[in-house]
């Protein structure tokens, strides 16, 4: 089958492609099933069926398996134009529920740019990662319950529906175009062979997967990205509008405030959790002042450890350490100052002992109250704790969909809705807004993952965004796809990229105009402690259009990521502040890019790279000394950003200028 300047061949009676090629280069490597499928047996025991353990029977585009317990697979192939389409449908006796399958199986020839090839992989981990050295990608997580809260999942720690394998000039789309927007598991592993991809569709309460769409292009990771933009843009999930359309956003979303998070107990979150400087809450302020006038900038106040309760266990938060009354009267008199107040919370757990508060115990209420009912159940239909953050808590995770549970949140966030605060990242520990995953028989949900979860997750946050219409929710890594209209405002997780690779702003362009997000506490920043990353990573957010982040100790001090231990090094607050100054100078000035704006590609340029220090796998990596973006206003200008993170003034040449971009500052250059 022919699709744009590529081919592929499918041997439908050995069940795996034969041959994929992009004009004359063959791309396929180790021969992969063509689908592999699991199922769930009655007692939640494991069913694996593989494309290449039974005959078929052609059928049209396509081919048929059957398999002696019953199942049967139809699988097609169309090609349309550019595109390659794979579709997957399915049958199972009663007592076999369908969980997942991974479909179509392919693994890429060659190795990546630092391994000595030409390849790369643009994956949606935690709003872009662009891949380029093998060894640092050698295996997949399968996505399981209990969850250990950070699987390669859609919609998730990924935002999007596709990855990209990047080829020299070029590069393969593989995306799933689904409008459900249900999960998906989205990963890859890298060996001495190539780079063996797996799309995962997670199946439970449907008979056939969304269309899984190939298409090669030209370019760099945004050509890639593009294929999918174009598809978002025409099936745009229920109620999204973009920020100049949106009068649910309150006027200060646009003038892009400078975020200010701290604990007001502790230093970190496994610290003993006794009030630090900043308690009382009202013991900021002077420093609130004194940053919003060197910064010349409105400031959010982002707490930590400020609930009542025990921090980060979930979900009761309500009343504030302090009691209700003492934080009302710091929001008002941040309010006064033209200030904002924002708290961190934690997703959808149920804590039955906090292990930094010894005193918080719900045992007694869980067990009397018969809540197990509203927890998440493993394939086997057992009650297991939660594996999130249990240095900070023990218990379970609940399930949106079951009637109890949906009573619980709703009486644990209701007083924290009422007190109108400005923004709730009311699911931290639940990355881009979803929920783990259950296998209950009995909640009235398929009893296995499905697009089931997403509806509910959909109905769930819009239902809190309802009850807080005076504030902004968010989520801990950017909203996923189907929750951006409910999840306005959310913790930017790009830094996590460094791990495996380096960040690219993927979330930004495709979604930037529809919502912003901060930069976050950039905890597990891979990040050597040394001023010139935090301005690294801030000119990388002001970049990606987010709200630039200052991550505070109680000495007023800027840490270098929220959880750092050693406190034997510090910051150049001065040169900080200053940086942070010229970036939102550009913000108030050109809120119709920066604010508002679509994210476009920007025009190639050359300047000097500058080594950053890492901790980890990766030591250091090499950066542009300059970093550039560029946003379409929507009268249709064009600008483009270039930004000097460096103490040094720097040169860049674009389109045969060459500009000077000043220390610590920006330059604006029309498009």
């Amino acid at each position: 089958m022919n699709f744009g300047n590529g081919t592929v061949c499918v041997n439908w009676e050995k069940g795996s492609i034969s041959s994929l090629k992009y004009k004359d280069r063959e791309l396929l490597g180790e021969g992969q099933p063509l689908f592999s499928m699991r199922l769930r047996d009655a007692h939640g025991k494991a069913v694996l069926l593989s494309a290449e353990e039974t005959a078929c029977k052609r059928v049209g585009d396509g081919a048929e398996y059957r398999f002696e317990n019953g199942v049967t697979v139809r699988v097609t192939a169309i090609a349309q134009g550019e595109k390659l389409i794979w579709k997957a449908s399915f049958s199972a006796p009663s007592e076999l529920i369908p969980e997942y399958i991974d479909f179509p199986g392919v693994k890429i020839q060659g190795q990546l740019l630092e391994n000595g090839g030409d390849g790369s992989v643009l994956w949606p981990y935690n709003e872009g990662g662009l891949v380029t050295n093998g060894d640092l990608k050698t295996s997949m997580d399968d996505p399981e319950y209990p969850s250990k809260g950070s699987y390669a999942m859609f919609p998730y720690m990924l935002c999007s529906q596709f990855m990209a394998y990047g080829f020299g000039e070029n590069g393969l789309y593989m995306g799933v175009e689904d409008a459900s927007r249900g999960p998906k598991g989205l990963d890859f592993a890298c060996d001495a062979e190539g780079t063996l991809f797996r799309i995962r569709i997670f199946v439970g309460g449907i008979t056939e997967t969304p269309p899984v769409v190939w298409q090669f292009y030209q370019g760099n990771w945004m050509d890639g990205t593009a294929i999918y933009k174009d598809w978002f843009e025409t099936h745009l999930p229920e109620g999204l509008k973009r920020i100049m359309e949106n009068p649910d956003l309150p006027a200060w979303y646009r003038e892009m405030p400078i975020v200010l998070t701290y604990p007001v107990r502790g230093i970190h979150d496994m610290d003993k959790m006794e009030p630090n400087k900043l308690f009382p809450y009202d013991n900021v302020l002077p420093l609130v002042d004194e940053f919003a006038e060197k910064m010349h900038t409105k400031i959010m106040v982002l707490l930590m450890h400020w609930e009542g309760t025990a921090p980060w266990a979930p979900p009761f938060v309500w009343p504030p350490y302090g009691g209700e009354e003492m934080l009302l009267s710091f929001m008002d008199k941040l309010h006064k100052d033209g200030h904002l107040l924002g708290v961190y919370c934690s997703g959808l757990g149920w804590t039955e002992q906090s292990n930094l508060i010894a005193e918080y115990n719900t045992e007694k209420r869980f067990h009397e109250g018969h809540l197990e009912e509203a927890m998440c159940l493993s394939p086997e239909g057992t009650l297991p704790h939660s594996r999130i953050c249990t240095g900070q808590r023990s218990g379970y995770d609940i399930c949106p969909a079951s009637k109890k549970g949906k009573a619980i949140l709703l009486e644990a966030l209701t007083p924290l809705f009422d007190a109108s605060l400005d923004y709730m990242q009311v699911m931290d520990q639940n990355h881009g807004g979803s929920m783990y995953f259950c296998y209950s028989r009995e909640h009235g949900h398929p009893a296995a993952p499905g697009p089931w979860m997403t509806k509910t997750m959909q109905d769930l946050t819009a239902a809190w965004k309802n009850a807080c219409p005076n504030g902004l929710l968010g989520c801990e890594s950017a909203a996923a796809e189907p929750y951006l209209g409910n999840l306005a405002l959310s913790d930017n997780r790009y830094e996590l990229n460094y791990v495996y690779g380096r960040a690219v702003p993927l979330h930004s362009f495709l979604y930037h105009e529809y919502l912003h997000n901060f930069m976050g506490n950039q905890v597990a920043a891979p990040f050597a402690y040394d001023t010139e990353g935090i301005c690294y990573r801030l000119a990388y957010s002001f970049a990606a259009g987010d709200l630039l982040t200052l991550v505070l100790n109680d000495d007023g001090e800027i840490m270098f990521h929220w959880g750092m231990r050693d406190f034997s090094h510090h910051s150049d607050t001065e040169r900080i502040l200053a940086f942070c100054k010229s970036l939102h100078e550009a913000q108030r000035k050109y809120p119709q890019f920066l604010s508002d704006g679509r994210m476009v590609k920007p025009l190639s340029y050359t300047c000097e790279q500058t080594a950053i220090a890492l901790t980890g796998k990766q030591k250091s990596i090499f950066e542009p000394s300059v970093l550039a973006c560029a946003y379409e206003a929507a009268n249709g200008e064009k600008m483009q950003f270039f930004v000097n993170y460096t103490d040094q003034d720097a040169s860049v040449t674009v389109e045969d200028k060459t500009l000077a971009v000043p220390a610590l500052s920006y330059l604006d250059y029309r498009i």
